[in-house]
């Protein structure tokens, strides 16, 4: 599949850090659309992860998808349903929850500067977040799985790393 057949409106689903953030802005970079990260308007700049209130993440996530050219990275099921409604392409990012928690791990001790990351905000080791990744992801990917199985849309499932950097090279996609 070209790029281009993705439209200019693309949804990046998959599990946390399963590459979505670097991903959207490498797309965005090569094709001029905007990179829009779902935990940047989740959670409060300048806190360690502190949730936004509910109302005022629907309002932001609205106005971004209302825009006429983005890739947008971030599962939140909570607003799916308005942004599948405006894509026009979708690639699932469905790497095992090994390589997740591998890549979490290495991301919260040795990564800065990363794509996607909160604005004054700090990577950590987290428990909760570890759950997340090793028990809930899990169970989500049969959900989103079906999600992408039935939506009409233009769509590419991305089942590996190896898979993800076969596609940065084959869109010719850089990292920076």
């Amino acid at each position: 599949m070209n790029l281009s057949d993705l439209g200019d409106r693309i949804c990046i689903l998959g599990p946390s850090n399963s590459g979505k953030s670097t991903l959207a802005n490498a797309i965005a970079r090569k094709h001029g659309l905007e990179a829009v990260h779902l935990d940047q308007l989740f959670h409060l700049p300048n806190t360690d992860w502190e949730q936004r209130p509910r109302d005022e993440f629907i309002a932001l996530h609205d106005a971004a998808v209302a825009g006429e050219r983005w890739v947008m990275d971030g599962n939140y099921s909570i607003c799916m349903p308005q942004r599948f409604q405006r894509a026009t392409g979708l690639i699932l990012l469905d790497i095992s929850t090994l390589m997740s928690l591998l890549r979490y791990f290495r991301r919260s001790l040795f990564e800065t500067g990363r794509h996607g990351a909160l604005k004054g905000g700090r990577d950590s080791i987290k428990w909760d977040m570890i759950h997340q990744i090793a028990v809930v992801q899990p169970r989500n990917r049969k959900l989103y799985a079906a999600m992408f199985d039935a939506l009409d849309l233009p769509k590419l499932r991305m089942s590996s790393v190896k898979a993800i950097k076969l596609y940065f090279r084959e869109w010719d996609l850089s990292l920076n």
